[in-house]
């Protein structure tokens, strides 16, 4: 038997239900994870007390509260399906970039993507109109459109429920 690599050893395989939270806001971010199965979405509170749905995350993302380690997390996930995800301290695997090709490799690959999504979305938010936002969510997240309530969706995009319903009318009749 071969001794387990750095980044073998550092993470263990946990499961969550459906509807139950992962990381929270305000808590310090000690874990990093990468979804095995499952999806979750990530999600604040306005000054309502309404929630923002922020981000989804789907199968191979990796979901941290916070770009540094220990720091507190911006935001609350939650499972929307039930989930395998591996769990690793952050910390650690921090301090292992760089001395790990592999871990170097996944950690610069999911931070970039993580950029690249906030960025799209930032766009989105503010530049794009309803049916403008729908599509660029069918792109950025295909395989989500049947695996999520819509009105975590609408959510997401910044548009009410019927919103999102004249959208997928709208983008269904120009696809046509």
């Amino acid at each position: 038997m071969h001794p387990k690599t750095i980044s073998e050893s550092l993470h263990t395989i946990k499961t969550i239900k459906n509807g139950d939270l992962f990381l929270g806001i305000g808590k310090p971010c000690i874990e990093i994870v990468m979804l095995e199965k499952g999806i979750m979405r990530g999600f604040v509170y306005d000054t309502d007390g309404n929630e923002i749905t922020t981000h989804f995350y789907q199968e191979g993302d990796m979901i941290i509260g916070s770009y540094i380690p220990k720091t507190n997390i911006a935001m609350t996930v939650e499972a929307l399906e039930d989930c395998k995800i591996s769990v690793a301290n952050y910390s650690e695997v921090m301090t292992n970039v760089n001395k790990d090709i592999k871990i170097t490799e996944i950690i610069t690959k999911e931070f970039q993507k993580l950029n690249h999504q906030l960025q799209a979305r930032l766009v989105s938010l503010l530049n794009l109109n309803s049916v403008e936002k729908y599509e660029l969510f069918l792109i950025e997240y295909p395989s989500l459109i049947n695996r999520i309530p819509h009105y975590y969706i609408a959510n997401y995009l910044g548009i009410t429920p019927t919103q999102l319903s004249r959208a997928r009318k709208q983008f269904i009749d120009k696809c046509r």
